[in-house]
């Protein structure tokens, strides 16, 4: 008879993870293995458990039974955490396992984590950096961009995972997933500030904003931005879904490679200057779209 597969592991149950989650337990149940969850709050995983995952107390019983894990925190510093100390990830290696980072970092950080997890470790833990485009809708969905980088053998192991999530490409060597992320960021801050600046122009002017927003979704100013944010915008809520202030982060990122790879850029300065002035206002752990009532309050 053939030993039983590993299990895979995902660590980090927030707004995204948990609904990964689901994605991940009903291919785990298809391939015949176990979906092993950790968070900081075992509630958090209270729903996935219920429909069959396993809860794992540390990060160090995830690694003990998985050769593939998932992690989907905020950034590389809470990774540290979860990897080191005797209950860390690091401390329950029994097999050869790629970490997956779907967190939203900086490509050099990722580059420096993969160097140094493979000399900690023997080559026995790779890195597979995969953070995602679509927000909770598109994890709830199964309809994620999931952006990929790493070395071919390793990414051919954790494909049909993330394949689960959506639609998964692997665009390069390690790093290269952040990369595309950095870029995406930069796309979708252009494309929010634009909304927010045009929404107030058109109703200051008079026009029924909600009708505006649908006209524009058929012509060339339709986006998935403009999809997800319109109703926002039309009522003027911007309850946090993606808070402002991750922005600042993540065009950082988007700087930092533009200046690595000598590209001289115009709008991202002025993308990073709105959305440090927004959390400057105390309006960065707002939705992203809060843009617009930054511009209409500037505009007073």
């Amino acid at each position: 008879m053939s030993e039983r597969q590993a299990d895979v592991g995902l660590i980090g149950l927030g707004a995204m993870g948990r609904p990964m989650g689901a994605h991940l337990l009903r291919t785990a149940r298809e391939r015949g293995v176990d979906l092993v969850v950790h968070s900081r709050r075992e509630s958090t995983a209270a729903e996935l458990v219920a429909d069959g995952a396993v809860w794992a107390a540390t990060p160090r019983e995830v690694a003990a039974r998985c050769d593939v894990v998932v992690t989907m925190l905020p950034d590389l510093p809470d990774l540290d955490d979860v990897l080191d100390g005797d209950d860390g990830l690091l401390a329950g290696l029994t097999r050869p396992t790629v970490l997956v980072v779907s967190s939203t970092s900086s490509p050099d950080g990722v580059r420096r984590l993969s160097r140094d997890l493979a000399g900690r470790t023997e080559g026995r833990l790779a890195v597979v950096d995969a953070p995602v485009s679509g927000g909770v809708e598109g994890a709830a969905e199964g309809t994620l961009s999931v952006m990929v980088g790493g070395a071919d053998d390793d990414v051919a192991r954790v494909l049909p995972w993330l394949a689960a999530l959506g639609t998964a490409v692997h665009l390069g060597p390690i790093g290269a997933g952040q990369v595309a992320k950095a870029c995406n960021q930069l796309i979708v801050a252009a494309a929010t500030v634009a909304l927010g600046e045009a929404s107030v122009i058109a109703e200051r002017a008079g026009l029924d904003l909600g009708r505006l927003l649908d006209l524009l979704g058929g012509g060339y100013a339709g986006s998935r931005v403009l999809e997800v944010k319109k109703s926002r915008l039309a009522a003027h809520d911007h309850t946090p879904a993606s808070p402002a202030r991750f922005m600042i982060k993540d065009l950082a990122f988007a700087a930092a490679e533009a200046e690595s790879t000598g590209t001289a850029v115009e709008q991202l300065p002025v993308l990073q200057r709105v959305y440090e002035a927004i959390t400057e206002q105390g309006l960065g752990d707002l939705d992203s779209s809060v843009v617009q009532r930054y511009v209409d309050e500037r505009s007073a």
